[in-house]
């Protein structure tokens, strides 16, 4: 009787890459079972990619959907926390690998596999967050990460050497030309790298944007939505402009991306530092979460306590840093996460914004929950503004500061028992 083969998960794309590590791993005495996660990448079919894997050798290619939870457990996560990793990039690429690894770990407990592997570089941040991810996950877990394995990068040291091992197995190769730099993509946003944009001086083709048109393209009338929040989560979204509502999780944020991205919102072009050490160029664009982000924060500052914003500002920098790096699911993002929730239970209610050539234009907001007074801070002594000079200098007006902070709190907190 032939020994059983060792079982193993490929995180699968259908791209080159992982079809060549599919074949390989094969090869190597591995079961493969294909995964391949729908996060919201644009066109994708995934048919195609599934036929393709079992003809490649895989037994079998599971494709699961995640756009929903995706939305809710990791984006809006990077919402209501205003994530944003060294105070420019939304990490659209960061918060889905959790997401994927997660699922990806599911399977492999399922099908009884020992191993999972995937296709991430060895110069990049995704083998880190793929394999920590999975760790902290499934402790007993072992991963091939073929792209830091010496034999196979002897094998295979660019692309001729892929398209002709594929040409050797057999392996279908997309015919359509394939584009000077790589695409990244989900539902929270598309990033490009490397090829062309490897020079920081050269500046991105119009061409290769996919989910934002250029604020100079952009329609020459603004519209406005209004986006309601309930503890710091997007709960609906009304456009003033047209009438349309949107109040499931995933259909707000899809109308979120069309919307901003119609109107040339969410796009940035950077150098960051990568979790190994090496700088990066991208350029990224994040339609949807760059509105919601700027909504989230608008309302904060009618909601949130002074003392507590100032808090959760550093824990929204750990929450990008830690995401970022990949540890999602280890238990100092765990402390962040639950501090943030807290942190979030009195932002209700809503934002009105303008949308025009870029620009998310803030209109104006309300809460039930406000912690803004009108006439406590009106400068306007008749109409019954304070006249007591505030110095900080001075015990008495040190403590009239903070008091009035902490029974304006206390007051919200009443209405609460």
């Amino acid at each position: 009787m032939a020994e059983s083969k060792p079982k193993l998960v490929l995180a699968y794309s259908g791209g080159l890459d992982t079809s060549v590590i599919l074949k390989w791993l094969c090869e190597k005495g591995f079961e493969v079972i294909a995964f391949c996660a729908n996060v919201g990448q644009h066109e994708e079919d995934f048919s195609a990619v599934k036929a393709k894997a079992v003809a490649v050798g895989a037994t079998k290619c599971i494709v699961t959907d995640l756009r929903k939870e995706f939305v809710t457990d990791y984006v809006f996560d990077c919402i209501k926390s205003n994530a944003i990793y060294e105070g420019r990039y939304l990490l659209g690429t960061s918060i889905a690998r959790p997401c994927i690894a997660k699922e990806m770990i599911r399977i492999a407990t399922e099908e009884g596999a020992s191993y999972i592997a995937h296709g991430a570089t060895g110069k990049g941040n995704d083998q880190v967050r793929f394999e920590m991810c999975a760790q902290a996950l499934s402790p007993t877990i072992q991963c091939v990460a073929p792209w830091r394995d010496a034999e196979f990068i002897e094998s295979f040291k660019g692309r001729s050497d892929l398209l002709a091992y594929c040409e050797k197995h057999g392996i279908p190769v997309d015919a359509k030309p394939k584009a000077n730099y790589s695409v990244d993509e989900n539902l929270f946003h598309t990033s490009y790298e490397s090829g062309q944009l490897e020079d920081a001086a050269c500046g991105p083709d119009e061409s290769m944007f996919k989910m934002t048109v250029s604020p100079q393209r952009a329609p020459d009338t603004s519209e406005t939505v209004v986006i309601e929040f309930n503890k710091g989560i997007p709960v609906k979204i009304t456009n003033k402009t047209d009438g349309t509502v949107k109040t499931d999780p995933l259909e707000i944020f899809l109308y979120c991306n069309m919307i901003a991205g119609k109107h040339g919102i969410g796009r940035i072009d950077i150098v960051e530092n990568r979790f190994v050490g090496i700088k990066s160029r991208g350029v990224y664009e994040t339609p949807g979460g760059t509105l919601l982000r700027a909504a989230h924060m608008d309302l904060e500052g009618i909601c949130m306590d002074r003392e507590v914003k100032r808090i959760t500002e550093g824990l929204s920098n750990e929450f990008a840093r830690l995401c970022y790096y990949g540890f999602w699911f280890a238990p100092e993002m765990e402390l962040i996460r639950h501090s943030l929730d807290f942190s979030q239970r009195d932002v209700i209610g809503h934002v009105e914004i303008e949308l025009y050539k870029g620009n998310c234009i803030i209109k104006g907001r309300s809460s039930p929950k406000a912690l803004y007074n009108a006439d406590l801070a009106s400068m306007d002594i008749e109409g019954g503004g304070d006249a007591f000079d505030y110095n900080p200098a001075d015990a008495q007006g040190f403590i009239r500061i903070n008091a009035v902070r902490l029974k304006t709190y206390a007051a919200l907190r009443a209405k609460d028992n």
